[in-house]
């Protein structure tokens, strides 16, 4: 008779805000094959109805609840409604994001601040609604997306580029600040990953640059990314925090390839 493997997360609660597209629903769904109950929330309630059904296909439990990372009191409903449900909230993935192409010449005040208050004040709403519950308990972990561009620059996207860069200097300064308290802070950095969002990139001259810059020759896969994730929010990152890990098939490492 063999002994029963217990799912790596099991008794876990994870929240994953923006966890309802692309790179955010892929880690929330890894997440759930992992044992944990998920909440993949989003602004777009048909999109939440459709990931919380497959979580719970795949066994998990779930909430059914719409937020908007631009919006504090929509995060604050939300955590307490996890509260209420599962009791704490042990892991956050911050996954929410959103950009724009434009010559930055051209670039709106406006649409510049939006961009900024998605990406980094959005991340930043996120990691105090819910770490605050994480540092009462004295446990939890954090991880937030950060870019390829957190560390190098793409053509036309500065207001991105800008707001990244500081998601990796907000995960570095929360994880110092943070760390005698139990919780820790890291960040993933994706190289490029199909989703529906970025296919007329990857499908264009662009995305054609981008994957001769990758060393690998390949774009990468969702459980390439689920495998980092899981590594930052299990038992086995204990001393692992204020870290960006790069997830890019050697693109940040590469000169000239051939």
């Amino acid at each position: 008779m063999h002994e029963r493997t217990i799912p790596e997360l099991a008794g876990q609660c994870a929240v994953v805000l923006g966890g309802t597209t692309g790179i955010g629903r892929s880690l929330a769904l890894g997440l759930a094959r992992a044992g944990a109950s998920v909440v993949a929330s989003s602004r777009t309630e048909d999109s939440v109805d459709e990931v919380a059904a497959e979580i719970e296909a795949l066994g998990g439990r779930t909430l059914r609840m719409c937020s908007d990372v631009a919006d504090r009191s929509s995060l604050e409903r939300l955590r307490n409604a996890v509260l209420a449900e599962f009791g704490a909230v042990d892991i956050l993935v911050n996954s929410a994001g959103m950009t724009k192409r434009v010559p930055t010449l051209d670039m709106e005040e406006e649409t510049w601040q939006r961009i900024f208050d998605v990406n980094l004040t959005g991340t930043l709403r996120g990691c105090q609604v819910f770490g605050e519950t994480m540092l009462e308990r004295r446990a939890g972990r954090i991880v937030n997306i950060a870019s390829l561009s957190t560390f190098v620059a793409f053509h036309e996207v500065a207001a991105y580029g800008a707001s990244k860069a500081a998601v990796g200097a907000l995960t570095r300064s929360l994880a110092v600040e943070w760390a005698p308290l139990g919780v820790t802070v890291n960040a993933i950095a994706p190289g490029v990953f199909p989703t529906a969002l970025n296919r007329k990139i990857i499908d264009s001259p662009r995305g054609q640059e981008l994957l001769l810059r990758t060393p690998m020759r390949r774009f990468g896969e969702p459980n390439e990314l689920v495998s980092a994730l899981l590594y930052l929010v299990s038992p086995r990152s204990s001393y692992t925090t204020g870290q960006l890990v790069v997830v890019d098939g050697g693109m940040l490492a590469s000169g000239v390839n051939q």
